[in-house]
């Protein structure tokens, strides 16, 4: 790997047992001051008390040709670093975005709604694509492990030929970030033609929705977020998942916990304790 592209600091500490006690100097300076604006060889030199020819040397036993190459080396990481940094606070930015978002619109009441039907219907169906089919997979994969008969489709196909299973003791739920997942909608819309509860989990609200889905539930929604833009689209969905999860686990809570553990007795895997 070239120099250039491995880690300055590493670079330093890999060879810092070879440095003599001057060279230890020079080496704990640059890893505890990326913060400076002058590298210049003067004022480093006068900073730590060491010659500039010893800033030389040192640079040497790192593999550079001299201290201007090393600290330009040096500078670049310290600046990649800064541009890593604001990258990586605009996403947690956009992710405490969506939280504040979530915690905004969530409806209590709504969540004691569902978890009410998720324990009264017998069977449950989740349909979700794309981006989508990730979140539903997965709430079949927790809900699934504390006794509840759900099914997740997460095909167009699989959805359409589903609607024969389809009945009115079924809850169907859909998970559609931008509201204009056709398969999902007709899913939902279809399901609704033959009896069945019908739940929508969206990020974009429709007068037209209300006319087949029994609940719409918000979910958290910034500009492009369908198209992967920054944020992993099912987060949002993935957030009220988790807040659903909760309300059911500990509506009727001592049944639940017995199936979870009675589930993780079954795949060797203990429940810990918090």
């Amino acid at each position: 790997m070239s120099k250039f592209l491995k880690s300055i600091t590493t670079t330093i500490e890999e060879h810092y047992d070879e440095l003599t006690q001057v060279e230890k100097r020079i080496a704990d300076y640059f890893i505890n001051n990326m913060s400076q604006d002058d590298y210049s060889s003067k004022n480093v030199a006068s900073q730590i008390y060491v010659s500039e020819a010893s800033l030389s040397r040192f640079a040497k036993k790192l593999g550079f040709k001299g201290y201007r190459e090393f600290v330009f080396a040096y500078t670049n990481q310290i600046n990649e670093n800064k541009r890593l940094d604001c990258l990586t606070e605009f996403t947690i930015h956009q992710y405490e975005t969506i939280l504040e978002k979530a915690y905004a619109i969530i409806d209590n009441h709504q969540m004691v709604k569902i978890a009410k039907w998720l324990d009264g219907y017998q069977r449950v169906f989740i349909y979700g694509v794309g981006s989508s089919s990730l979140a539903a997979q997965e709430f079949y994969s927790r809900f699934r492990r504390i006794g509840l008969d759900v099914d997740a489709q997460t095909s167009p196909n699989d959805i359409a030929l589903n609607i024969s299973r389809v009945t009115k003791q079924s809850l169907v739920i859909g998970i559609s970030i931008s509201g204009i997942t056709e398969e999902v909608v007709n899913g939902l819309k279809a399901a609704h033609q033959k009896g069945a509860k019908t739940i929508l989990l969206t990020g974009k609200r429709s007068a037209y929705f209300e006319a087949f889905i029994d609940e719409i539930v918000r979910l958290a929604y910034i500009p492009n977020m369908n198209v992967s833009n920054i944020i992993s689209p099912q987060l949002p969905a993935l957030i009220m998942i988790d807040i659903i999860y909760t309300h059911y686990l500990n509506y009727n809570r001592e049944g639940k916990i017995e199936k979870l553990n009675e589930t993780l007795k079954q795949i060797n895997y203990p429940l810990e304790k918090s």
